[in-house]
């Protein structure tokens, strides 16, 4: 699994992305982020508040219950508004 960080959640985590291989019971962008939030404090920081984060897996949006799987591409970031 590939996973971008962007904006502030890649300040706070200090990469812009990384490889993982998280074990078989992640299933799912949520129990991915729970999983991430327990590498350290800097993703706790990071991922701590889930307003503040959207998600996309192969660069679509989802909610947090949707599957995820080896060789996917997950992108964390904050919401984006316009002007």
């Amino acid at each position: 699994m590939n996973i971008l960080y962007f904006a502030s959640i890649r300040e706070k985590i200090g990469r812009a992305e990384e490889d993982v291989s998280p074990p078989p019971a992640v299933t799912d962008v949520g129990k991915l982020i729970e999983w991430l939030k327990r590498r350290g404090p800097d993703y706790e920081l990071a991922l701590g508040d889930m307003r503040a984060v959207r998600v996309a897996v192969n660069q679509e949006h989802v909610r947090l219950d949707h599957p995820v799987h080896a060789g996917d591409e997950i992108a964390l970031f904050p919401p984006v508004t316009g002007g």
